[in-house]
């Protein structure tokens, strides 16, 4: 059988990012280039050397800013991708496709956020005019923030399969435990236990304050090179096995209102064309990073990329995940930093490393269209 034209032809080579805090000083823009610069300074790579640039639309800070602020050269290779926290691992995944057709030689791919901080703005928030046709069935109705819409995706997973808040509880209490070893973490100083937990307010029954990811600022960033070049630079190369974007038919963002299933979301239509690429399966991964805006789209995500059959993601722990502390513990930045935890875990520098890992799975926003990599050491 041909290998997939994709498959280890490229590496990430350098990661960076800044501090992570619910206010920090500077423009989306500054932190974008301390993370580009601080990924560049990782790998060993200058500036000018860069000739791609992979980011999501709605990153703030466009390409030709960052090609003037921090020197790059001529860029031949832009690009950009949609649905907010489905969009991490595409950057990656562009940035793999770019280099190992030839279209760039240095690609870099990143994300910055200013939405800790007091005065931060939520897209739900500032809307104005008509809304779109899907919107209009849901926000006369109370389902005003994407909270609202994910407590409709888990109340219908506990009435289908028997989920409990308890379940719930113990993916926030997991992660906030792998945040407590990360001092780059926003949760690092703060425990919880399942009486936090339960105890905690409701934000959107059946979710409580601890279901949902921190609103922070910070930004990361990540170089994708040839596999050839990455194995003679500074740090050891971590690479690209495999790559997949996901739409399911009829997909309505986060509700899914229009399919037969709505439990059935993007991540299945992603998975299939990345366990398809890989040599590798589920039963291989070591560790997962997986997209934890929300705590029900742990379980959800579990079952959607096969390492279990549906209803048994809620009891799934059989796989180390979100080992920095994810987006509920140690920062939201759209998930870029379970890309860089990703590769920190392959480069064995962790704070809570899994012995020996050599395969990692990253993955993106479940509730909207997405992606996910496959990394390997």
């Amino acid at each position: 059988m041909t290998p997939h034209p994709l498959r280890d032809r490229t590496a990430i080579a350098g990661v960076g990012q800044t501090a992570f805090a619910k206010q920090l000083p500077g423009t989306e823009k500054e932190l974008a280039c301390r993370a580009i610069l601080a990924a560049l300074g990782d790998a060993g790579i200058h500036p000018a050397e860069v000739d791609g640039l992979c980011s999501y639309t709605m990153e703030s800070t466009e390409e030709m800013e960052v090609a003037r602020t921090i020197g790059l050269g001529d860029v031949t290779f832009f690009s950009q991708v949609g649905y907010g926290g489905g969009a991490g691992c595409a950057t990656i995944g562009h940035a793999a496709m770019a280099v190992a057709t030839g279209q760039a030689e240095v690609v870099v791919a990143w994300r910055s956020r200013k939405r800790g901080g007091g005065g931060a703005t939520r897209p739900w928030a500032t809307r104005v005019g008509r809304l779109p046709a899907p919107l209009q069935f849901t926000r006369p109705f109370g389902l005003l923030r994407p909270v609202d819409e994910i407590a409709v995706l888990a109340r219908r997973y506990m009435h289908t399969y028997g989920a409990t808040r308890e379940h719930l509880g113990q993916v926030a209490v997991t992660v906030r435990g792998h945040a407590n070893r990360n001092p780059a973490a926003v949760m690092y100083a703060k425990t919880m236990t399942m009486d936090d937990y339960m105890d905690a307010r409701w934000i959107s029954e059946p979710l409580c304050l601890f279901d949902n990811c921190l609103e922070t600022d910070g930004a990361l960033a990540a170089v994708v090179v040839s596999a050839e070049r990455a194995r003679d630079l500074r740090q050891p190369p971590v690479y690209v096995h495999a790559f997949g974007q996901g739409l399911p038919r009829q997909h309505q963002t986060m509700t899914n209102y229009f399919t037969e299933d709505p439990l059935l979301g993007p991540s299945y239509a992603c998975a299939d064309l990345l366990w398809r690429q890989a040599e590798f399966g589920p039963r291989d991964v070591d560790v997962a990073q997986l997209y934890d805006a929300f705590t029900p789209l742990i379980p959800l995500s579990w079952e959607g990329y096969g390492f279990c059959t549906r209803g048994e993601g809620k009891d799934f722990d059989e796989i180390p995940y979100n080992t920095s502390g994810g987006g509920l513990s140690e920062a939201y930045v759209h998930g870029f930093n379970l890309i860089v935890e990703g590769v920190r875990q392959l480069r064995g520098t962790s704070t809570s490393q899994v012995p020996g890992a050599e395969t990692c799975l990253v993955t993106s926003g479940e509730g909207v269209p997405t992606s996910a990599v496959l990394l390997r050491r």
